[in-house]
């Protein structure tokens, strides 16, 4: 058998689709499991989207387009970004991207070198670890704690930082964490970053989901920061556009000139479709995503305080995103077996927390990216799983 390179040894397959392996498994079965770990909106994606979509491919939407994607769309993120962000972008330091997860990969690959160092949050998306270690690079986790609001602690970054630090990630509001950043934060973050002289990746896709009057702050926005940062962001989230694949990096033209490149050779550009449908949706109407961040904020009103009046867990109430971080560590069972005994116990698929990096140990992530009617049920069947867990744990 033809042997896989070394730097795929040590990546490994993705916990949090181990897990929905298993749920499969069990659905076939016939069981009815609640799915409450995947992190994507329940509803579909608002009509005048689609429409300027199917529009675009009745008129011959159907060719390849310039590799940072067509003008039009550009030109919209840039006043997205202006309007919303006060950040001033061309049109060509942007390139829309498959995905914000081409994003990542990109940003971080086109700077990496072997040896280097980046730091990570400690919960974060996996992608941020893994990333890195194809690089040969390594990701230092820096840790977000329950403790601290889940905000960043620049002491933390000034003992991680060495000499061969070259980036920094952070990811505001936070998936798996709901946490968001706030002002006061990103400015010492802000500071840190220059006096390290380091390049700041900010993954922004949940900025839109945000609760309770609280507002999004781009680092890039902050004195000295929009040279040394790369702004990742797209229409999954807020938009209900998950399929749709379509994202977009905004920096300098310096550092797009070097990403566009990878960016070229990896797929030459996004769907062309896909881009359309994203033009539609920044200057279409916006009303579509205030009604879905209303839906979300009642179901984590709904979930968090349900949640709290259990036995043996706990947990803050997110400022942003839709997920909740469950402390459990007032059940004496660690993150994995928490997760296994909820899914057989319970039948309610959640994802460990330490599926997103060390500091995770003690938590599960709970996406309420779903109905009102599947939290209703989920939450009883946790409450009765906790009221009786002294019942043994099956084996993944």
């Amino acid at each position: 058998m033809m042997r896989q390179s070394k730097k795929m040894e040590a990546i490994p397959f993705s916990p949090i689709r181990k897990i929905f392996a298993e749920v499969d498994k069990l659905k076939s079965e016939g069981v009815d499991v609640i799915g409450l770990g995947i992190g994507e909106p329940d509803f579909d994606t608002p009509a005048h989207i689609t429409d300027a979509m199917v529009a675009a491919t009745r008129n011959g939407a159907t060719h390849y387009t310039p590799n940072k994607g067509i003008p039009e769309l550009r030109k919209a993120i840039c006043r997205k970004l202006k309007d919303e962000d006060t950040l001033e972008y061309d049109s060509e330091e942007i390139i829309c991207t498959v995905g914000v997860s081409e994003g990542v990969f990109v940003s971080l690959s086109a700077f990496l070198d072997p040896g280097d160092e980046v730091l990570v949050p400690d919960p974060s998306w996996l992608n941020y670890s893994h990333v890195p270690t194809m690089n040969g690079a390594t990701s230092i986790g820096y840790p977000l704690l329950e403790k601290n609001n889940f905000q960043i602690d620049v002491r933390d970054l000034e003992r991680l930082v060495t000499p061969r630090t070259k980036m920094l990630v952070i990811l505001d509001p936070s998936n798996p964490l709901g946490g968001v950043q706030e002002r006061e934060t990103l400015e010492k973050v802000a500071r840190f970053a220059i006096a390290h002289d380091l390049l700041v990746i900010s993954d922004e896709i949940y900025e839109k989901i945000l609760f309770d009057g609280r507002k999004h702050y781009s680092i890039a926005a902050f004195p000295g920061m929009r040279e040394r940062t790369i702004v990742l962001n797209g229409f999954a989230k807020a938009y209900a556009m998950t399929g749709w694949r379509i994202g977009y990096i905004a920096a300098p033209a310096d550092l797009i000139q070097v990403m566009n490149r990878m960016h070229m050779y990896i797929v030459t550009h996004t769907s062309s479709q896909a881009q359309w449908g994203a033009f539609a949706a920044l200057e279409g109407s916006q009303e579509p995503v205030r009604e879905m961040v209303e839906e979300f904020r009642k179901r984590r009103d709904y979930v968090c305080e349900r949640l709290n009046r259990m036995k043996g867990v706990s947990c803050l109430v997110p400022g942003g995103a839709f997920y909740i971080f469950l402390n459990i560590s007032g059940t004496g069972k660690n993150s994995e077996e928490f997760t296994r005994y909820l899914l057989h116990e319970a039948n309610v698929a959640v994802v460990p927390g330490t599926a997103f990096g060390a500091c995770g140990e003690g938590y599960i992530r709970i996406s309420y990216a779903t109905s009102i009617e599947n939290l209703e049920k989920a939450m009883g069947r946790i409450e009765r799983a906790l009221d009786q867990l002294e019942q043994p744990v099956p084996a993944l």
